[in-house]
């Protein structure tokens, strides 16, 4: 089974050399996409790669979260990879979980394996900012009853993907609100989703969004837009119940 690991990157230089040397022992094979970042990280990821041996795609400017998943999975599909496990460079995805999703992978019957912060939470987890659980809470019951889903944690970047699976999508989302798009499109094509838990973590509660997205009712109504959609844009495929009650506005189809 051949298995990519893709770390998105924006800024990071507090953490990225620390996450990439602890991914080192963990994955044979890795991609950075940097997302033009501003700060160090693109000198230190110049130097890394020499001793690392880690593949890296940089944008000439920032296109946003969403973006930089789509060009790691269009490089591994374009690379023969049978799955892409994706994890952030904050240090809030440990990289010693990357067995664990390769054990799930290898067992064949899921083509979505999602990280959850909230399926088993233990007296060492951390505790995240109030407004980002509220709003994960209320997006991730949105989709469950709108496509079938019993997910816990509808936004954790700490995924395993079937590479060939993927390949049905036709993601075009760039931003934040990319798993929005993504739960759609993949219960529209039948994939097959699980989730395992994996630990809270939260080490900088003063992250920023950008873009007017860092308050958060304008966050939560970016993300449900984005939601309902794509929705309209597969409703045809999708379970009787999900366009009830569906925003007006959307148009999307």
């Amino acid at each position: 089974m051949k298995t990519l690991v893709a770390v998105p990157v924006y800024n990071e230089q507090a953490y990225v050399e620390g996450v990439l040397r602890r991914l080192h022992g963990h994955a044979e094979d890795v991609l950075v996409v940097d997302d033009a970042s501003s700060d160090d990280s693109p000198q230190l990821l110049t130097d890394l790669q020499p001793e690392l041996g880690f593949e890296l795609i940089r944008h000439p400017v920032n296109h946003g979260y969403g973006r930089s998943l789509r060009d790691a999975f269009a490089f591994a599909m374009g690379r023969g990879y049978d799955w892409i496990i994706t994890m952030d460079c904050d240090e809030q995805h440990e990289p010693a979980m990357i067995p664990r999703f390769v054990e799930v992978a290898a067992k064949g019957d899921l083509d979505i394996i999602s990280g959850s912060r909230y399926l088993d939470i233990d007296e060492d987890s951390d505790s995240p900012p109030q407004d980002r659980r509220a709003i994960n809470h209320r997006m991730t019951a949105e989709i469950n009853e709108r496509l079938g889903l019993t997910l816990t944690d509808s936004f954790c970047g700490f995924k395993a993907h079937r590479v060939s699976a993927m390949s049905q999508l036709t993601l075009s989302e760039d931003g934040y609100a990319f798993p929005m798009q993504l739960w759609v499109q993949a219960v529209a094509a039948g994939l097959r989703i699980g989730e395992i838990p994996v630990r809270l973590i939260y080490n900088d509660a003063t992250r920023t969004f950008g873009g007017g997205l860092d308050d958060p009712s304008i966050r939560e109504g970016h993300y449900r837009r984005v939601l309902h959609c794509e929705l309209e844009r597969c409703a045809d495929r999708l379970p009787a119940q999900a366009l009830t009650d569906v925003a007006a506005g959307c148009r999307c189809r």
